[in-house]
């Protein structure tokens, strides 16, 4: 065991812990790079750095992750990879003036539970309508039959930390990619060094990423990201409890530096840290050792992954889709017990799917109606 100080350790514990959130960021990742065609090198680097960056910072288990409603968007809809660099630098400054405000106070505290569930439940709609739509059929009847295989795989490891089935589905998809024309050769060339390029965004992406991303960003950031992660940090390290106006303040400040760097926008998350701590990390070692894989991924491999991402089979990204989409749908049980929340949150949901800026739409309309219309969604033997 090597130790830095008591936030920071590394052993065999931190070493298991560091693999507990990647199951769910390396395919949505891989998704980002293939939808928007992004330099691989630039993403995997910076994300990696902001990993180190976080752990030592906040010494704790508690990594970043891809912002998934944008990363959902942006797979689901092709939208470009300015304009997702641009809506990491608008919800950056959001955030921060929200937090310096104290406005994200405010936000929490009057955006309801329902609204954001439905968000969440459009969310997942979205994503399961094209990873069943377009992604699963994009390969005819082997791509059927490498879907059905990698579904097995998810299914008979569903919730296992020790063995993430999303690990398993993607190890699967480059083997199918190695034996339907990936030359192993071309991997074996591949290695060399690559940096991150610098971006300059534009204010039309910047404003366009705004309105199209950050906006239905924003009510999953306030839950999951700041009062669910302060809440599990308090649950699981009561001794160093986090303020959600520090992790405003970090989830800002990586915003704002990422997308200069062409990195994507990311966020602290609940799961995240669960993942990482179920698996026995206690310190921020295990987020700098998660750091350190995607940034000698970027680094060494970017040109070989990029060769890799060309071919990777679109029905093994869809199952993964797929099962994400499950989880965020899966979400909106704990609004079952309130039938006037549930209608709202079904309700948010439709409208985030079929309405153009659905989400913001949604997001907008859900709490008029919970707040200025009482009777909706009741029966009218309801008291």
């Amino acid at each position: 065991m090597f130790g830095v100080s008591g936030r920071i350790r590394f052993d065999r514990n931190e070493l298991a812990g560091s693999f507990g959130d990647i199951g769910t960021d390396l395919p949505l990742i891989i998704g980002i790079v293939l939808a928007t065609g992004m330099d691989s090198a630039s993403v995997f680097i910076v994300f990696g750095l902001l990993q180190i960056a976080t752990g030592l910072v906040y010494g704790l288990p508690m990594p970043m992750q891809p912002l998934k409603a944008m990363a959902v968007l942006v797979i689901t809809q092709k939208i470009a990879g300015s304009v997702l660099l641009g809506a990491g630098l608008a919800i950056g400054a959001t955030m921060l003036l929200l937090t310096l405000s104290g406005g994200l106070r405010l936000l929490v505290k009057w955006i309801p539970l329902c609204v954001v569930r439905g968000v969440q439940f459009g969310l997942g709609l979205s994503l399961a309508s094209l990873a069943l739509k377009i992604y699963i059929p994009s390969a005819g009847v082997s791509g059927y039959a490498l879907a059905g295989g990698g579904l097995l795989i998810m299914l008979l490891w569903w919730g296992n930390r020790r063995v993430p089935p999303g690990l398993l589905v993607i190890a699967l998809g480059g083997v199918y990619a190695l034996a339907t024309g990936l030359q192993a050769g071309v991997i074996a060339d591949g290695f060399g060094l690559a940096l991150p390029t610098l971006h300059r965004p534009e204010w039309q992406d910047v404003w366009t990423g705004f309105w199209v991303l950050a906006l239905p960003q924003i009510p999953l950031s306030l839950s999951n990201s700041v009062i669910a992660t302060e809440r599990t940090v308090r649950d699981l390290f009561p001794e160093r409890a986090i303020g959600a106006r520090r992790i405003g303040l970090t989830y800002s400040i990586v915003n704002l530096v990422a997308p200069l760097f062409g990195g994507i926008p990311v966020c602290h998350g609940c799961g995240g840290l669960a993942g990482h701590h179920a698996f026995g990390a206690r310190t921020g070692g295990s987020v700098v050792l998660y750091g350190v894989f995607y940034l000698l991924l970027g680094l060494f491999l970017s040109k070989p992954l990029g060769e890799v991402l060309k071919i990777f089979p679109q029905p093994i990204l869809g199952v993964v889709l797929l099962c994400e989409a499950l989880t965020l749908l899966g979400l909106v049980r704990d609004q079952a017990q309130a039938p006037r929340n549930l209608s709202i949150a079904l309700l948010v949901g439709v409208v985030a799917l079929t309405v153009p800026q659905g989400f913001v739409v949604g997001l907008v309309l859900g709490t008029i109606v919970f707040y200025a219309f009482p009777r909706f969604g009741r029966t009218p033997g309801d008291a």
